[in-house]
């Protein structure tokens, strides 16, 4: 059966979400509007794996999340009611360690012989002999020479008699061929053999023999903290623990890839999620290559399900003025940009600029976004990606060695422009596979290699210029305008195509993870005026964004990839969608939130901590930059409508404190100032802990002063949370509904966004079906309005299917004093012949603090719409049903005066009838 994409609901699965929990909750979903579920990973992962992303066998569906018998029974429950299944895969990577992934096991086993050995992308090559051929193997919890003479270290034998290195849990094989040296030329009894192994053993000779016998294999085991620096395979980011996979490699592309196949031919998922696309060695054939694979398997497939082609998502960060490269056949991205763009145009300009002020004023630091995420590139560069740089350089190494014209290019000197090229680049990476890049790279590498001269030192200059020419593509094999012959200086050694091709992949493949590490796991955690707009797909210091540039988007999105997702939210977002919204009031109302701030850091001085009981040489904890993000970390949680008591509030404070303690320590360790994650700063921790569960005692008196602030601002932060959800259900796209986003998600980041959801809860408040409007009324029924105006829009778009697919996006102009305060546009389909085209005219108000009486409702009353009008094109005047309270209106052409329009809600999706 073919389901048109109206909108997705991401589930996270795991042991305690499975398949049929899944299943239980179609016909919730499917009375809610969703189309399509969208599933977290579901190939073999760890043992006890929360996510699903560090897969240990593509071969397999999971057991713990129920197996092919409970995906079929899911597929089944979802085709009842007609819906589909979209499936998040990872081909960029696989979980390894120790011997829980086979592939990886078997590499480790037979080194360079094992006919896996080609999946993962690892440089068997090193210029130290010893290491040569062999796999740096960075698991051990502990020094190596201390894990061999303390016995963390030893041997042991399985059921079936093989022989292992054990160190903790984890197990790594020992060669066939050192079995002899173990046990002799025979084959010793269980009894015998323990007896041999106990050898290595003992005390004195043990560590000497095991060690000996350890070099021989073919991985060098090692502690974990030497993975930065000398780790020879690529990483997902810098986690030790995620290989990269060759998916580049055809055989390789198959064999990750076939059971995914398998399950589209036999019509069990209908489209794909393609998980770190930037992590690939060349992400538009990756691209390429599975859609001709899945287009060829369509059939295959059940005969109803035939009759359209897949979809295929990508998770791609966007930066500002950056667009999905147009030869890439996906639908679309999975909707960071969307999210970038919706927080852009529902923070208050002006109070960017008060809103750093205020920063620099209380922390004594910097407001410079572009100098923090230099520094934090240059320190992530030099602490996490040692290794990656050093495989990178020796690329361009060989590619200088190439030709006599290159051979006094020094690799030093090219380690010392590329770590100042690398650091410039300000996306996550450009897009060339030795065949050339379009203009917009071509201009990312001319800014990052301008940026980079002013760090490199004369001498190095011809080697900067010389990268730029590789970089820039086409003239490094061109001799940069000489004849491109022996003559012109190429060796016969090498082919310097391929070698720059295998350079270009490199530098490509470190600055994507160096990108997201700078940006997302440091800065947005060392820098935050406002934290709300510290979120994945956003940048710091990133512009706030005007209706007219909001709408631009939205046209571009309509004819570029109409069916790409609109996320709010997400499973690696920072704050949950209204978290966000939340914390985006103070941009409209700084001047009090300025005098907020400082008096409560007044009222609880006391509770910082001194240095002398927590070695903070000379400060108090917390430092007053982490002292502020924890306040707004506070107000995004702060549950609304509490009975306003001591009782209530302390039952609240003690709800919420675990999630901000470990959000503090997490936040704390990203920052990588005053702890981080390879060494915390235990005292500065446990001091800033002190001083939050002091100030959320329940003899403290901040508990009510927080009470009392979220008060002020939820009316305002409910009029964005309702323009927010309109937005992302009638904008150009699918919109994608991350589990339990359907009613007001205060989350934090991960692990905290990833807690269960109360379905039973939701479906309950579904099926009370509140009006949107009374449910308005209070904060506590703020849920249930949520969830009723996404039900009732997405019953619309399964009305009408075809105008928020392809229906154009049509910006409607508002004039008068209150103009900014709305943003107006049209979704129009193709009129027949003698009738007025099928649309949908929406309206949501935006920046309403100031225009929101005190005490008052969500809503902006009539006198703040004064003379205020919405111009309606003659083709959209008429009679008109407003999906939302119900209502039956006459809109004429011309200017139409918007407080006879929005009376009960703060926003407005209309239809004609």
């Amino acid at each position: 059966m073919h389901v048109t994409p109206r909108a997705t609901m991401r589930l996270q699965f795991n042991a305690g979400f499975t398949f049929d929990d899944a299943a239980a909750l179609v016909g919730y979903m499917h009375r809610l509007g969703i189309s399509h579920v969208y599933a977290s990973p579901i190939l073999a992962a760890r043992a006890g794996s929360a996510h699903g992303y560090d897969v240990i066998d593509p071969t397999r569906i999971s057991d713990e999340i129920g197996g092919r018998a409970g995906l079929e029974r899911l597929v089944a429950a979802l085709r009842r009611h007609e819906m589909g299944l979209i499936l998040d895969i990872v081909p960029n990577h696989m979980a390894v360690g120790g011997d829980e992934n086979p592939w990886w096991a078997d590499v480790l086993a037979k080194g360079e012989a094992s006919p896996h050995a080609c999946v993962f992308d690892i440089d068997w090559r090193h210029p130290d002999p010893e290491r040569d051929g062999k796999v740096h193997a960075p698991f051990l919890g502990e020094d190596y020479d201390r894990a061999l003479a303390s016995g963390t270290l030893r041997l042991c034998r399985d059921a079936a008699g093989r022989v292992w290195a054990l160190a903790h849990d984890r197990r790594f094989p020992i060669r066939d061929e050192d079995l002899p040296v173990i046990f002799g030329e025979g084959t010793p009894d269980a009894a015998e053999a323990d007896r041999l192994l106990a050898r290595y053993h003992e005390p004195e000779s043990g560590p000497r023999a095991l060690h000996r016998l350890l070099d021989r294999q073919h991985y060098r085991l090692a502690w974990w903290r030497t993975a930065a620096d000398e780790v020879n395979w690529r990483r997902f980011f810098d986690i030790g623990e995620l290989a990269g996979v060759r998916v580049e490699d055809p055989e390789v592309f198959e064999a990750t890839h076939g059971l995914i196949f398998e399950l589209y031919a036999a019509g069990l998922i209908d489209g794909l999620r393609i998980d770190h696309i930037d992590g690939l060695a060349d992400p538009g054939g990756y691209c390429r290559r599975l859609r001709a694979r899945l287009d060829g398997l369509r059939d295959r497939r059940p005969a109803a399900a035939a009759d359209h082609p897949p979809l295929i998502l990508v998770e791609k960060i966007l930066a500002a003025g950056e667009r999905l490269p147009e030869d890439w056949p996906v639908e679309g991205t999975t909707g960071y940009d969307f999210m970038a763009e919706l927080g852009g145009l529902l923070h208050d300009p002006s109070g960017r600029m008060p809103l750093r002020s205020l920063w620099r004023e209380v922390t004594g630091e910097p407001d410079d976004p572009e100098a923090e995420v230099e520094a934090a590139r240059r320190q992530i560069l030099a602490t996490a990606f040692e290794a990656d740089l050093a495989r990178t350089v020796r690329a361009f190494a060989a590619l200088a060695r190439s030709r006599r014209r290159d051979r006094d290019l020094t690799t030093a000197a090219l380690r010392r422009v590329l770590t100042e090229v690398v650091i410039q680049v300000p996306v996550y990476r450009i897009y060339d596979t030795g065949d050339g890049h379009d203009a917009a790279d071509d201009a990312t590498i001319a800014g990052a290699i301008d940026r980079a001269r002013a760090h490199v030192v004369p001498g190095d200059r011809p080697a900067l210029e010389r990268l730029a020419d590789w970089l820039h593509g086409g003239r490094a094999i061109e001799g940069g305008g000489t004849d491109a012959s022996a003559e012109a200086g190429q060796t016969d050694e090498a082919d310097p195509d391929m070698l720059r091709r295998a350079a270009l992949i490199r530098f490509q493949q470190l600055t994507a993870p160096l990108a997201a590490k700078a940006v997302e796991d440091t800065v947005f955690y060392r820098q935050a005026p406002l934290l709300s707009c510290n979120e994945v797909g956003s940048e710091p210091g990133a512009p706030t964004l005007s209706p007219a540039a909001f709408h631009q988007a939205c046209i571009d999105r309509r004819r570029h990839h109409p069916m790409g997702l609109l996320a709010t939210a997400t499973h690696d977002h920072k704050r949950g969608p209204d978290n966000r919204m939340r914390l985006a009031v103070l941009s409209e109302m700084v001047e009090e939130w300025s005098r907020t701030v400082k008096a409560w850091r007044r009222m609880n001085m006391p509770s910082q901590v001194a240095p002398s009981q927590a070695a903070l040489d000379g400060h108090t904890a917390p430092h007053p930059a982490d002292e502020l993000m924890l306040y707004q970390t506070l107000i995004g949680v702060w549950p609304a409508g509490l009975d306003a008591t001591r009782a209530a509030r302390n039952t609240a404070a003690g709800e919420i404190l675990p999630r901000v303690a470990g959000w503090w320590q997490k936040a704390l360790r990203e920052g990588k100032r005053r702890s981080n994650w390879v060494e915390p700063d235990t005292g500065y921790e446990a001091a800033c802990l002190a001083f939050l569960q002091a100030i959320m005692g329940s003899d403290s008196s901040f508990p009510e002063a927080l009470d009392r602030l979220v008060r002020r601002i939820t009316p305002a932060a409910m009029v964005n949370t309702l323009a927010q959800t309109v937005l992302q259900l009638t904008c150009p796209g699918i919109p994608d509904i991350y589990r339990g986003s359907e009613v007001l998600d205060l989350s934090l980041v991960d692990p905290d966004n990833r807690r269960p959801v109360d379905h039973a809860r939701l479906a309950g408040l579904l099926a009370a079906g509140p009006e949107p409007a009374a449910a308005l009324e209070s904060p506590r029924d703020h849920d249930a309005a949520k969830q009723a105006v996404i039900a009732r829009i997405l019953a619309l778009r399964a009305r009408d299917p075809a105008l928020f697919l392809t229906g154009d996006h049509l910006p409607l102009t508002v004039t008068g004093p209150a103009a900014d305060h709305l943003l107006a546009f049209a979704r129009v389909g193709t009129a027949t012949e003698g009738a007025a085209p099928p649309h949908a005219i929406i309206l949501v108000s935006r920046l309403a603090d100031r225009l929101i009486p005190e005490g008052g409702a969500p809503l902006i009353p009539a006198e703040g719409w004064a003379d205020t009008l919405i111009e309606i094109p003659g083709p959209l005047a008429g009679h008109h049903h407003e999906v939302l309270t119900g209502e039956r209106l006459a809109l004429r052409e011309g200017g139409l005066a918007v407080s006879g329009l929005l009376t009960r809600l703060p926003v407005a999706v209309m239809t004609g009838v």
